[in-house]
Order: C-alpha cells, then sequence, then structure tokens
C-alpha cells in the first residue's frame, strides 16, 4: 500500500479564511498540461467608440452624459442593486420568513478612458491612479455612518456577465457585512485570538518557506495559488505587511500593488495568449467603526478558464450539491503561470 500523496490521490482541503472544504482529484489530471493549442480571434476594440456608454462624453443608459475625462472615472450605477435613500424597515412571519431593508451605493469605475485597454494593457502611471481611486472611494464612502462594508471587484469579459468591454470595474457599499466576508471575519478573528497574528501573515511565511503556490512577487506583495484554492487559475495577492485595508497603504505600497496587478494581469493573458477573464475583488475590513486587528488586506482573482481560452470550468452537479471539486491542483497551476513570461503576449512580437 502506498503512502497518501497530495499530487496522487483524492483528498478535501481546508480553507481557513471560510471554514469550507472543497475536494481535490489529481489523478483525473495526471498530465501536468492539458492545455489546448487553439486561439480565438479576438475583436479587436476601437480607442473609443461611439456607442459604449462607459466612454468619455457619450450617453448613458439612464440618461446621464459623461463627462470627457481624460483618465479615470467614478459615478453611481444608473441601476444600482443598492439604493441609499430607502425607508427602514423588516417582513418577518415566524422564524421561517424574514427580511430587512438593506440600504447602500453602487458606483461604477472606469479605469481608463480608452475603450480598448485592459489592467493588463494600463501602464504603471494609470494603474497607480486606479488604485489611488480604489483607496479614496473606501475611505469615502465608508466613512458614511450606514455603510459597514465596501466591496470593490471587477468583473472582465462577457463569460463573467460583463456586457460591455470598457475597462471598469464596480464599488457596492452597504449596512451589513455580505456573507463571504462574514465567514473571513469569523475565522481571521477566531485564529487573532487564539495565535496574537493574522491568519495569512502566518499562511505566507509558511508559503514562502515551500515556494510550490507562489507565482510572483515584488517588496510588497506575494501573487500564489491557494491550497484551498477552487478555480484553476483561482489567486490571491496578499500584503507582505500586516495592514487592514486599503487606506492603510503608504505610497510606496501602492505603487508596488499597482505593479503586482500589472504582473499578474498579464501572465493571466498570457497563459492563452486572450484577454482573460475573471471575476476579482479586494477583501478588507469592515467600514464599521470596530477595530479588526485581525483583517489582514488581500485581493482574490477567480477565472473560469479549465484548459483553454474556450474550455471552461463550471459548477454544476456534485459541486452544487456537494461542494466545489477541482482536478488541476493548485500547484501545478502555480507552476503554469509561474512559468510563464511577464512581457504582454501582445507586445512581445513587437
Amino acid at each position: 500500500m502506498t503512502n497518501f500523496n497530495l499530487s496522487e490521490h483524492p483528498h478535501r482541503r481546508y480553507n481557513p479564511l471560510t471554514g469550507e472544504w472543497l475536494l481535490v482529484s489529481p489523478h483525473r489530471a495526471k498530465r501536468p498540461w492539458q492545455g489546448q493549442k487553439e486561439k480565438i480571434r479576438e475583436n479587436v476594440l476601437p480607442k473609443y467608440d461611439p456607442q459604449c456608454y462607459l466612454c468619455p462624453g457619450n450617453m448613458r443608459a439612464g440618461g446621464e452624459k459623461n463627462p470627457d475625462y481624460m483618465d479615470t472615472f467614478v459615478f453611481v450605477n444608473d441601476f444600482s442593486a443598492l439604493i441609499s435613500g430607502i425607508p427602514t424597515g423588516k417582513y418577518q412571519d415566524d422564524e421561517i420568513f424574514n427580511a430587512k431593508s438593506e440600504r447602500g451605493i453602487c458606483k461604477v469605475f472606469c479605469f481608463s478612458s480608452r475603450h480598448d485597454l485592459s489592467l493588463a494593457e494600463l501602464d504603471m502611471p494609470a494603474l497607480k491612479k486606479v488604485v489611488d481611486v480604489w483607496q479614496k472611494e473606501y475611505a469615502e464612502t465608508g466613512s458614511l455612518d450606514y455603510i459597514n462594508y465596501v466591496q470593490i471587484f471587477e468583473n472582465k469579459g462577457s463569460v463573467m456577465g460583463c456586457s460591455n468591454p470598457h475597462p471598469h470595474g464596480q464599488i457596492w457599499a452597504q449596512e451589513s457585512i455580505p456573507g463571504e466576508v462574514s465567514k473571513e471575519c469569523l475565522h481571521q478573528r477566531k485564529y487573532y485570538e487564539r495565535n496574537g497574528e493574522s491568519l495569512l501573515s502566518v499562511y505566507l511565511v509558511k508559503e514562502l518557506e515551500r515556494k510550490e503556490r507562489i507565482i510572483t512577487e515584488n517588496d510588497g506583495f506575494i501573487v500564489l495559488c491557494p491550497f484551498w484554492a477552487i478555480w484553476p487559475y483561482e489567486t490571491m495577492i496578499i500584503s507582505k505587511r500586516h495592514y487592514q485595508n486599503i487606506s492603510m497603504m503608504t505610497e510606496e505600497e501602492k505603487i508596488l500593488f499597482a505593479g503586482i496587478l500589472q504582473r499578474l494581469t498579464i501572465i493571466y493573458d498570457n497563459l492563452f495568449e486572450v484577454s482573460f477573464p475573471y471575476s476579482a475583488g479586494i477583501h478588507q475590513s469592515p467600514t464599521d467603526g470596530k477595530d479588526h486587528p485581525e483583517w489582514h488586506f488581500h485581493m482574490h482573482f477567480y477565472p473560469p478558464l479549465l484548459r483553454s481560452a474556450t474550455i471552461k470550468k463550471f459548477m454544476v452537479g456534485y459541486e452544487m450539491l456537494g461542494n466545489p471539486q477541482r482536478d488541476i491542483t493548485p500547484e501545478i497551476s502555480a507552476k503554469q503561470l509561474r512559468d510563464l513570461p511577464e512581457i504582454h503576449y501582445k507586445k512581445a512580437g513587437k
């Protein structure tokens, strides 16, 4: 009888941030690389699209006209999922039927006036401006007395439900703390209370010792495929210094954060030589006025692609009814991403 091996045998892995488990089935992906070699033909986007409701000077669907902005632009979503000016109330009928009002603000954040670029294609000064806006919005929106959490995120690509290719993200702020963030609040707090240091600080030390899941790093941040990753090429950006939120970043750390964003998104694009789709978001401390020493700044990237630009990972069957499952281990994914060049494929041949 052979000994149990993480790279050979089915097993479950624990996510200490959420307290949840996933199933890993490495025997279903014996070869280190199963990627198909076909390429897809991408649409060539113009620098400016007169039909785009996010381009400078254009009319939005809600009837407002965009200013002739030169770099970044933030506005309240014309069709927000959350609204600030609603009456406070609740509905309850026994313990089964329970609902309550939820106030909030939803903003759209255009990363650039250029319609044809993505984060991977922005230069460093432009990316630094993106980080500056994230910092400003977290502080200003989070300071509102009824806002207890600010979720900064980006859905990139039509496969992630993004209908407009103009480079943009979103900022949703609300009264309650969302479910996924609540899980991370709970488990980071429990770890901090037991050990007196942040969970992700200890995790980073252990990952740096092993090196098998680290993709790239700079003086301020590490990019890795987490041990508990669900999606085939899921990654996390984690700050090396323990701080709770983006408002605590120094100017130097903001430059380093912009740099690591650029490197990771270029690596993603280079994997299948396509504008790589994902949902990504920053997780940081709530803005509820309480101290959160347990929180450690990080950013999640959840890409749906599996083995090529056209083969996607779906959560179906067992994953919807039982728990998430993956075949390609995070260790193999990290090696594939780590071995890719950090020069964008569109520029590599020039």
